[in-house]
């Protein structure tokens, strides 16, 4: 009922370290780009519940360069995780494919270049790539893009950076992404997830939870849907109503359309969802942080991730169950 990792779940954190050899470190960046969604490509506005602010650390500003954010992330993390041996470039705020290849190009291998950076993490949306931004990312994480490049990470020689694809899907249904104003269908996810695994990049993807109009039936319908794609890794999120936002607007309006777990709820609501999810698929986070000042209210009070982790683990052994147990309850781990 384990995983290698000693956990009732399949977890992220330790995954770089069983790969590589130790521990691998994100930082956040930001390249200054924008979305088509908020530029008029394909709508403005952007997302309802957007606001990239509330996402990322001060370090990480489109006025500093790339190696100067980079320097100043790694200085902010060696004093939370000091035993952090290489980092990866976390490209993370807005759409971070949505540029000419050219220019992500020159963007990526700046990044790349910095003597402690192992890869990259791209944050993008489905609608933002591209078969030849695909070849591009193709050639990276194959060695051919930067042939000279080289790490010795937890004793093991690299002569090809990492290379990560995380898509923002958030929700499986076309009806809820209408409302979100998320400016693509789910098609549309699919096609993008499953071009960018073929390639064998390692592919990750972004679901919020409790979005408007969205049941805890349909929630929990979803985890077959993220089954049958090949991921590697996926990340949850409870919605947080962020102020200013199109969304704060509408859930002051129709409240009743939106699920609002309470934490002990969220972590038995995690669990049962965890218990559909297939075995093999990392599970990178199951809460958002988002600062007091950018909320109107924090219902779970100001508990950090890791605590909830700690909750979650507890729960897990409570309730004597673990990830995958729902899909085959006669073959325990």
């Amino acid at each position: 009922m384990l995983f290698d990792n000693g956990k009732r779940y399949n977890s992220f954190v330790g995954y770089f370290r069983r790969m590589y050899g130790e521990r691998l470190q994100k930082i956040v960046l930001d390249a200054g780009f924008t979305c088509p969604n908020r530029d008029g490509t394909t709508g403005t506005g952007g997302c309802i519940y957007c606001d990239n602010a509330a996402f990322h650390p001060a370090y990480s500003s489109p006025g500093k360069s790339l190696t100067a954010q980079i320097d100043e992330g790694i200085g902010f993390h060696k004093v939370r995780y000091r035993n952090a041996g290489h980092y990866l470039a976390y490209f993370q705020s807005f759409s971070n494919t949505y540029a000419p290849t050219d220019r992500l190009r020159k963007l990526y291998t700046e990044a790349l270049s910095h003597p402690d950076v192992a890869g990259i993490v791209i944050g993008t949306r489905p609608d933002c790539i591209d078969d030849g931004k695909l070849d591009m990312l193709e050639a990276l994480k194959d060695g051919k893009l930067m042939p000279d490049w080289h790490r010795t990470v937890g004793g093991r020689e690299l002569h090809a950076p990492i290379v990560i694809v995380e898509y923002g899907i958030e929700s499986c249904y076309d009806k809820t992404l209408l409302r979100i104003n998320r400016g693509h269908d789910f098609a549309c996810a699919v096609k993008a997830v499953e071009a960018t695994a073929a390639r064998g990049i390692d592919t990750g993807a972004h679901f919020i939870l409790g979005l408007p109009g969205e049941t805890r039936e349909m929630l929990l319908a979803e985890a077959e849907t993220i089954n049958s794609l090949p991921l590697r890794s996926v990340k949850f999120h409870q919605l947080q109503i962020v102020k200013g936002t199109a969304m704060e607007k509408e859930y002051a309006v129709h409240r009743e359309d939106f699920i609002r777990f309470p934490l002990d709820g969220y972590l038995d609501f995690i669990i049962d969802l965890l218990e559909h999810l297939r075995p093999d698929l990392y599970i990178e986070r199951i809460a958002g942080e988002v600062p007091p000042r950018f909320v109107n209210e924090t219902p779970w009070g100001l508990i950090r991730n890791f605590e909830l982790l700690r909750m979650l683990d507890r729960r897990l052994e409570e309730r004597d169950t673990w990830q995958g147990r729902l899909l085959n309850p006669s073959n325990p781990l």
